[in-house]
């Protein structure tokens, strides 16, 4: 991990799913009036994040479900959306091909998030992660078309790479739990409900053995990859849990953070 800065351990509160007995939904878009954005309960629980910049020993996708790679973005301006649609896809394309060893590496979305009121996408302050054991091989039938039912029938891996845009990240950093340290069955499935379909993802139920990490001010030249779902069951990282926390020693005046996420389906010839 590159040493752009002193490590930084932190203590930070991270919002964890709540269990009520029914199962969990989240709309995608503004409820109508009396309609709840959402039936889920979190609480807030403090819990140590452990700087990547002071931990020797690198993670890695298969064991800890996440990675680290120096990569500075062949794309600066993240306004430009058809840069970022071809140069910035082929890179993080090639950056996850190399990471993971994939024959074949497709980009299929990102989204750019502001930490600031008003902002389109905001971070998502509450331990998730992005795919399910059923919305994982949805993805692929959904847009793989004729080819979906033969590369489901090999491995494969959703993988998102994450990157500070425009300056460091000086306060609501991306957090990591370690795959490893998550039980399997902290992972509860939440509908996802879009106006014409229904999709679905995790979120998480907390657990005082799970180990969270951080890069402090993380640059924009540092990527982080974050392996959402994997089909293989033969004991690697399949799904990694995953927050952005507000950081009680960001300084005042913090800039607010900005960051985009890009989205890829690997495959494998195993």
């Amino acid at each position: 991990m590159p040493q752009a800065a002193a490590a930084a351990d932190v203590q930070a509160e991270f919002n964890y799913y709540v269990p009520t007995g029914a199962r969990p939904y989240r709309l995608t878009y503004a409820p109508a009036p009396g309609e709840a954005e959402t039936n889920a309960a979190f609480h807030a629980v403090r819990m140590p994040v452990a700087d990547l910049r002071g931990i020797a020993a690198a993670p890695d996708l298969d064991r800890e479900g996440f990675a680290v790679v120096a990569a500075p973005s062949v794309v600066r301006n993240f306004g430009d959306e058809e840069a970022i649609r071809t140069a910035y896809y082929a890179q993080s394309e090639a950056i996850v091909r190399q990471a993971t060893g994939a024959s074949r590496v497709i980009t299929f979305d990102h989204t750019i998030r502001r930490a600031q009121a008003g902002a389109d996408r905001m971070p998502v302050a509450r331990v998730h992660n992005d795919y399910t054991e059923v919305s994982g091989p949805q993805r692929v039938r959904d847009l793989m078309g004729d080819e979906a039912e033969a590369l489901l029938e090999k491995r494969f891996a959703i993988v998102n790479l994450w990157r500070p845009i425009g300056h460091p990240v000086e306060d609501a950093p991306l957090a990591i739990a370690s795959a490893d340290s998550v039980d399997p069955r902290a992972f509860v499935a939440q509908d996802l409900i879009y106006r014409d379909r229904v999709g679905e993802t995790y979120i998480v139920t907390h657990a005082p053995q799970h180990r969270w990490h951080y890069i402090s001010r993380q640059t924009p030249d540092e990527a982080m990859l974050i392996k959402c779902y994997d089909s293989a069951t033969d004991g690697r990282a399949r799904f990694t849990a995953h927050s952005a926390f507000y950081d009680p020693a960001a300084p005042a005046g913090a800039r607010p953070r900005e960051s985009i996420e890009i989205r890829t389906l690997a495959f494998f010839d195993d």
